[in-house]
């Protein structure tokens, strides 16, 4: 293990240092984690919504939409939020007017979704809504998209000249909103021709991209391996890997825990081994990357503010809610961390697959609430079958020695960070 520290630490981590502080990659990094108060304090009451005990659930089950308006208005609409602090970021590396920056990009990203006109009684009309489907997790690559487009207008405008310019005795606020005129006009022309007069629907586009990739789905080794891959590459790129491949997979793997069912009921043997549940509890243990052995990890780190991330993440990790490390370490567009988030859950994929193969653990034929805890949800969905629980572990444990390198080579990389000015530049964000 020392050897392969020490191999890392001076094989890898140069390159990947430097791809991290890359001008875009840091605006994006930087974004994002503005977010995290509102990520953390919306998926806490995601988890007040979704009780993982039954009785609890039956409980709040009335009040379910009304507990859920604040995680609608915070991680429901993070993408948004997340445009403004990139452009922001992005437009003062380049010597920009940040709140300009921030601005446009927001309004290019707003613009990519058209209101929707809803038909309601007089007394109480409604008229045009923004439709939120878009606005969270799943469009943090059109966000992105925005962003490049919003702040390079804006800097390639600047450098050319063209742009109004006040005389000195107006104040800078009235000067700096008069510059971003012209880039504004642009942007939201480019904009405009694109999602109106051309009918591109951008987010339509990167969900028809993976589309093929339902030729992969079925009861087979692929039809597992393939979906994991793809939604971390989108995870890692800030896109919610979930939201675009699982819309794609999800009619299949659960139309075959369908079928485990209805052969469970009648007594029969369990057919199918790629259900949804699969990758719920013995992949996603944690979230997304299977992230609760790295957030353990950051409960325990000599950095501040990885600590500081591990322990308001630890909690919701539990139940299988990981946005605060995703978006706090930040994993999202990281280098350093991206390979272990990559490579963990395939590992598992890999293990859990090859358990099934060889009738280690039973099949699944329960969909179980999926925020219980990833060895009790395992054994409650397995029929309670003990073995799951300790395939659970098992994958916990291999994810951990996955993620445990590249987890110290960033804490040291962090620790650099703050003991060179005071706080990590990720702190500044």
């Amino acid at each position: 293990m020392e050897k392969f520290l020490t191999w890392i630490e001076r094989t890898l981590m140069p390159p990947m240092a430097r791809l991290s502080e890359q001008r875009h990659l840091r605006a994006i990094r930087d974004g994002i984690v503005a977010t995290l108060p509102l990520v953390i304090v919306g998926a806490f009451f995601l988890i007040i919504a979704n009780p993982p005990i039954p009785s609890l659930a039956d409980m709040v089950e009335p009040y379910t939409e009304d507990i859920l308006v604040p995680f609608r208005l915070t991680l429901g609409l993070m993408a948004l939020y997340a445009a403004f602090g990139m452009g922001q970021s992005l437009a003062r590396s380049y010597d920009l007017d940040g709140l300009s920056g921030g601005l446009l990009t927001t309004a290019a990203f707003l613009m990519v979704t058209i209101p929707v006109h809803v038909e309601t009684p007089k007394e109480d009309p409604l008229g045009y809504v923004i439709p939120m489907e878009n606005l969270g997790g799943s469009g943090l690559f059109v966000s992105i998209l925005a962003m490049l487009l919003a702040v390079e207008t804006l800097r390639l405008i600047k450098k050319s000249g063209f742009m109004i310019k006040l005389p000195e005795s107006v104040p800078s606020s009235v000067a700096r909103s008069f510059e971003a005129l012209v880039p504004a006009s642009v942007i939201v022309l480019v904009v405009w021709i694109v999602r109106v007069l051309l009918d591109i629907d951008v987010h339509e586009v990167i969900a028809a991209i993976f589309q093929p990739l339902t030729a992969f789905a079925g009861n087979n080794f692929l039809g597992a391996l393939i979906p994991v891959i793809f939604i971390m590459l989108l995870w890692g790129a800030g896109i919610h890997g979930v939201a675009v491949i699982g819309t794609a997979f999800y009619p299949i793997w659960y139309a075959l825990l369908d079928e485990n069912s209805a052969a469970a009921a009648a007594g029969n043997p369990l057919p199918n081994i790629i259900v949804e549940p699969f990758f719920q509890w013995f992949v996603w243990i944690g979230g997304s990357g299977t992230t609760i052995a790295l957030t353990l990890f950051m409960c325990f780190s000599r950095s501040a503010y990885l600590k500081q991330v591990g322990r308001f993440s630890i909690v919701p990790g539990i139940f299988n809610i990981n946005e605060p490390v995703i978006f706090g370490a930040p994993m999202v567009m990281n280098p350093i961390l991206f390979i272990p988030f990559m490579l963990a859950p395939i590992l598992c994929t890999i293990t859990t697959y090859l358990a099934y193969t060889f009738d280690l653990v039973n099949r699944i034929a329960v969909m179980v609430p999926w925020t219980l805890p990833g060895p009790v949800g395992a054994y409650m969905a397995t029929g309670g079958d003990w073995r799951a629980i300790v395939l659970v572990l098992i994958n916990i444990v291999l994810s951990g020695l996955v993620y445990w390198p590249f987890y110290k080579m960033y804490e040291k990389k962090m620790l650099k960070e703050e003991t060179g000015d005071g706080k990590s530049e990720t702190q500044t964000a």
